[in-house]
């Protein structure tokens, strides 16, 4: 898998995270082929709030945006046979995420984990707009992040996301 990693903002921080691992883990986890790429991005606040605003109409930062890219169905067999089949972007806001480890009482890499998780699900077509939909991706998040910290979530209460992302 192609991950490519960009830290705009909070190299310091985040440099020592496995945050590609977190990201092949994930996809392979979702069976996405070899060829699978995806970009992750930090950014500040200002950044995330202008494609917050630029692209989804709210005037404000979020905290994780994510962009599709090739959009085919994860299942259908001819993704082995392309090059490269690009999955998409997942966009961070490192101030936002430093912001919610307050908030929520989780540690930066726990919080990270959540909201690189969460893009990814986004890009393979989760969605929480629904209910039965934000159990569902809610669950596998759970499941994904218990597995990747060994078997227990670290502060999984608390850790959240903002519902718009």
């Amino acid at each position: 898998m192609d991950i490519a990693l960009r830290i705009d903002h909070g190299k310091q921080q985040l440099n020592a995270l496995p945050l590609k691992a977190l990201a092949q883990y994930v996809l392979t986890e979702l069976n996405y082929p070899q060829n699978t790429s995806v970009s992750i991005t930090f950014v500040d606040n200002d950044r995330i709030h202008e494609l917050n605003r630029d692209y989804r109409g709210m005037d404000k930062p979020t905290d994780v945006l994510s962009f599709e890219c090739d959009n085919v169905p994860f299942e259908d067999e001819s993704l082995e046979e392309v090059a490269e089949y690009e999955l998409g972007d997942v966009i961070i806001a490192t101030d936002v995420a430093v912001a919610q480890t307050e908030e929520f009482g989780t540690s930066l890499e726990e919080e990270v984990s959540l909201l690189l998780t969460h893009g990814l699900l986004h890009l393979c077509g989760y969605d929480h707009i629904e209910d039965a939909e934000a159990e569902e991706m809610e669950a596998l998040e759970d499941q994904l992040l218990k597995a990747w910290f060994g078997g227990i979530r670290p502060a999984s209460d608390a850790m959240q996301t903002e519902k718009d992302a």
